[in-house]
């Protein structure tokens, strides 16, 4: 294993995440450039910074997809991308309130509802974009899928209700936050980098044993994404056990107890 590589490299990637840094491969750098020639990239960046983007990639060579991907029949594709995304990036960024129109789940539109947006979210499972706002006229926090607005309205809110919104928010935020503890099995602490990964999309810190030589990951997510995370350690099969967190170790233990059941009736 080249220990320079730092997609291998967990001491590596975390001092450089420490530092505020980002190290790129060359690899990296030559799919940028590939997917920088995609249609969809002019309207995922603004033309100056897809100027910057392509000047600074100038010298990297594309790279050549006929050779390492053959498309097979497939389902509909669903763009990745959506033309709301920066719109709402900048209000975001600048902290403006919003007037929405959406369709709901079971039909109906609700129109001009006044909030404060919070932040972009893609479910990996759904393949969509969802809008996480703050619903003012019913205080209540709110999760909506951008294919489902009709219109947003960019509102201009004065600074002290700004800062009010955002106080608002992080309690919200705070008290549907859980947390949990995964223990690496040792036997498996080559494996790490590979089981990070898997927790990529959860906000989480990792603790070293010495002694024992024992990682553990200490995981922070939202109520509703607990199957979500439970699906990953799924995946992740005899590498891992979970120390701590008791809804998901009686999730775990009831899924493998009806797993048991099912192959014990063959017998």
């Amino acid at each position: 294993m080249n220990p320079f590589e730092k997609i291998f490299n967990f001491q590596i990637i975390s001092r450089l995440d420490a530092a505020g840094s980002l190290a790129l491969t060359s690899q990296e750098r030559s799919w940028l450039k590939t997917m920088l020639v995609h249609s969809a990239s002019a309207e995922a960046f603004t033309p100056d910074t897809l100027s910057k983007l392509n000047l600074l990639l100038n010298t990297e060579a594309l790279t050549e997809l006929s050779e390492i991907i053959i498309e097979k029949a497939k389902s509909q594709e669903r763009q990745v991308y959506h033309p709301l995304l920066r719109t709402f990036r900048r209000m975001i960024m600048q902290d403006r309130g919003i007037l929405l129109t959406y369709r709901i789940k079971h039909g109906g539109v609700k129109t001009n509802q006044s909030g404060f947006p919070h932040k972009l979210e893609y479910n990996m499972v759904k393949r969509e974009w969802y809008l996480q706002w703050y619903n003012t006229r019913n205080h209540s926090l709110m999760s909506t899928k951008l294919k489902n607005i009709v219109t947003v309205e960019e509102t201009i809110l004065p600074s002290d209700r700004v800062f009010t919104l955002k106080i608002t928010l992080e309690r919200l935020l705070e008290a549907r936050k859980e947390y949990s503890v995964v223990q690496v099995i040792p036997t498996f602490n080559a494996e790490l980098s590979r089981i990070l990964y898997a927790f990529s999309c959860f906000e989480k810190s990792v603790s070293f044993d010495e002694d024992s030589g024992i990682y553990q990951i200490h995981v922070t997510y939202l109520a509703d994404e607990s199957e979500f995370l439970l699906s990953k350690i799924r995946f992740l099969g005899l590498r891992v056990k979970i120390v701590e967190g008791d809804y998901l170790k009686r999730r775990m233990l009831e899924s493998s107890s009806k797993a048991i059941a099912r192959y014990a009736d063959q017998n």
